[in-house]
């Protein structure tokens, strides 16, 4: 057996690479177009036995202090208490309820998102897109996972009606992320 089969067989805990990591969302805005960001990622923590996936726990924090769409003044806005208000609310969290094994690398992960003080349950689709040593020894993992939430859920209710029909902001939003994992020594 290899060192790295060794290390896939053994429980482990995972911490996130900030530098190699990225949650992206998009939304859509006047029932036509795509708005998309970035929102930066504290840290997360991954605790992982692949004897048992669906003992596998998640946490991680997020910091909508640093959301970014490319333009300060939408980004400021969606800072203030019309949406995620940072002042009141400084971080989102994710805790895991279950991983679910749905073959050898993809996974659904159930948890409770907190944003705004709310929590209410997700579901993320889960692909290991690989793993092995960087050149420094470190074991990693790379993950990307996908959802779709309904904003409102988190209070999020800000919107104005168009005069065609519609409104300007999509109560849908996709949230895309691409983590690389490093195995905490």
């Amino acid at each position: 057996m290899s060192s790295n089969q060794a290390l896939v067989q053994q429980p482990a805990t995972y911490d996130l690479d900030l530098a190699h990591s990225r949650a992206e969302f998009a939304v859509r805005h006047m029932m036509f177009a795509t708005v998309k960001g970035t929102v930066g990622i504290r840290s997360a923590r991954v605790v992982f036995d692949p004897r048992d996936a669906r003992a596998t726990r998640v946490e991680a924090v997020l910091d909508p202090a640093t959301i970014h769409t490319g333009m300060g003044q939408r980004d400021d806005h969606l800072r203030s208490p019309d949406f995620f208000d940072v002042a009141r609310f400084p971080e989102w969290t994710f805790r895991s309820t279950l991983v679910e094994p749905e073959g050898a690398d993809e996974f659904t992960l159930h948890g409770d998102l907190t944003i705004r003080g709310e929590t209410h349950p997700v579901t993320l689709k889960v692909e290991k897109l690989g793993e092995g040593k960087d050149p420094w020894g470190n074991h990693k993992v790379g993950l990307v996972a996908t959802t779709q939430i309904d904003r409102t859920k988190w209070g999020l209710t800000w919107n104005q009606a168009l005069e065609t029909g519609g409104v300007l902001v999509s109560e849908k939003v996709k949230i895309e992320l691409h983590l690389q994992l490093a195995q905490s020594k």
